[in-house]
């Protein structure tokens, strides 16, 4: 089994970037739902919350690369004005054109809200900080906002795995 440059950009933006935002996904909700036990003055709400940006950080940068590295690169491959382009593949049979209609019209545009939303997140956390542990309506609003941006992301990722098992690039 080979590797081409292709396949290897389409796993490093979806496998590797994918994986990396889903942890620190998971990582950031959990410090932000655990905030509410603590006390504002105890050392433990000072760690939490320097994990918390930490996190947030990473998960903002990471869905950062993933969008970039998805537009940028497979994306170009995907869209390419020849024939046996995927998205030519997809357009060619109306039983698969609504894979491209609606699922890559939401990886195109919707997915974009995902690092954007990740980065008020990791924004309020900087500003905030401490004060996440006594505000918890602030603290809500951070956890819409990563929920949202989770939910973006992965509905863009599972777009885009059955979108690249239905026509992969090559």
């Amino acid at each position: 089994m080979s590797v081409s440059v292709r396949d290897a950009w389409t796993l490093i933006h979806g496998m590797t970037f994918g994986a990396l935002f889903l942890l620190a996904y998971a990582g950031g909700i959990a410090e932000l739902i655990s905030l509410r036990y603590e006390d504002v003055n105890s050392p433990s709400a000072a760690q939490r919350v320097k994990r918390l940006k930490l996190g947030t950080t990473v998960m903002a940068a990471v869905a950062w690369l993933t969008v970039i590295t998805g537009t940028w690169i497979p994306y170009v491959w995907y869209r390419a004005k020849v024939p046996t382009s995927p998205r030519s593949f997809l357009l060619s049979d109306p039983a698969t054109a609504g894979w491209h209609k609606f699922g890559m019209e939401w990886k195109e545009h919707v997915a974009w809200l995902a690092p954007i939303l990740a980065t008020v997140v990791a924004y309020l956390v900087y500003y905030f900080g401490r004060r996440l542990v006594r505000e918890e309506k602030i603290r809500q609003v951070a956890m819409v906002m990563y929920n949202l941006a989770f939910v973006t992301a992965a509905v863009a990722g599972l777009f885009g795995a059955l979108i690249t098992k239905a026509a992969p690039i090559k």
